[in-house]
């Protein structure tokens, strides 16, 4: 298999001048998939940092600038634009095929030398990716998941705008298609999670309910796993900038205190 191949960089305006961007594509599937790889110029060995989006399309896309903020903290960051988006391959499918996108560019974030141990980092529905991830590669230093999805059927159930788009990817409703809906929500399957996790979400979300995390949490606590949680009682999906940078510096901290070895 060639999952993580690169096959095409092409550099890419940084918004930072300490953080070098380049455009990357590479192989998930067999397909041509693109993403964004930034560095930080001075570090000489970093942790890798996988940074996966959220929304589906064109919302949510991933923003130079925040990849470029992630990286300014130490990381080597990659983040994939998802199978069928700005100029990739394939289809994407909320969690379902183009999960193997997440679990390619973890393969390629591997493959460079400068890269230690990876952390895995989710925003809303890319929190289900990271937690998809993190059950794959068991090796996973830590994962964070901020605002995030960890139950596909309560996002069917709460997002009444999002139904007509559910129905058309998964293939139908949770009542008609279970399956579909379990396959998708990895709170299932965190008995094979290995690595230490930090929940962060807004209590007034309207995106992704706090519930997500709630139940994400009483599943790794049953579970006994490692688990932090950070909850924000004041803030909705989007935290306000200040308090967004704040807590990108304290994640960063937590994370590089998760060292594997």
């Amino acid at each position: 298999m060639n999952d993580g191949k690169i096959v095409a960089i092409n550099r890419f305006p940084s918004p930072n001048p300490k953080v070098e961007l380049m455009e990357i594509t590479y192989i998930s599937n067999g397909l041509k998939v693109k993403g964004l790889l930034a560095e930080p110029k001075d570090e000489e060995v970093s942790d890798g940092f996988l940074y996966l989006r959220g929304g589906i399309k064109n919302v949510g896309k991933v923003r130079p600038a925040r990849i470029a903020q992630f990286a300014s903290e130490g990381f080597i960051v990659f983040a994939p634009y998802y199978r069928g988006n700005q100029g990739g391959e394939g289809n994407e499918d909320f969690a379902g095929e183009d999960r193997e996108d997440a679990f390619a560019a973890f393969i390629l974030l591997k493959s460079l030398p400068k890269v230690r141990d990876i952390h895995v980092f989710g925003f809303s529905r890319g929190g289900v990716m990271a937690l998809l991830t993190g059950i794959q590669f068991p090796e996973a230093a830590s994962i964070v998941t901020w605002g995030g999805v960890s139950d596909m059927s309560l996002t069917y159930r709460e997002r009444k705008d999002l139904r007509r788009m559910m129905k058309r990817v998964i293939g139908g409703t949770p009542d008609k298609y279970p399956e579909r809906y379990h396959d998708r929500t990895p709170l299932y399957e965190l008995e094979k999670l290995a690595a230490p996790v930090l929940i962060i979400h807004g209590a007034h979300d309207g995106n992704v309910s706090v519930e997500h995390a709630y139940r994400l949490e009483r599943r790794l606590r049953a579970l006994d796993k490692s688990v932090e949680c950070w909850y924000f009682a004041e803030f909705t999906h989007y935290f306000p900038p200040a308090v967004n940078r704040k807590v990108v510096e304290d994640l960063a901290k937590w994370m590089k205190s998760q060292h594997k070895r």
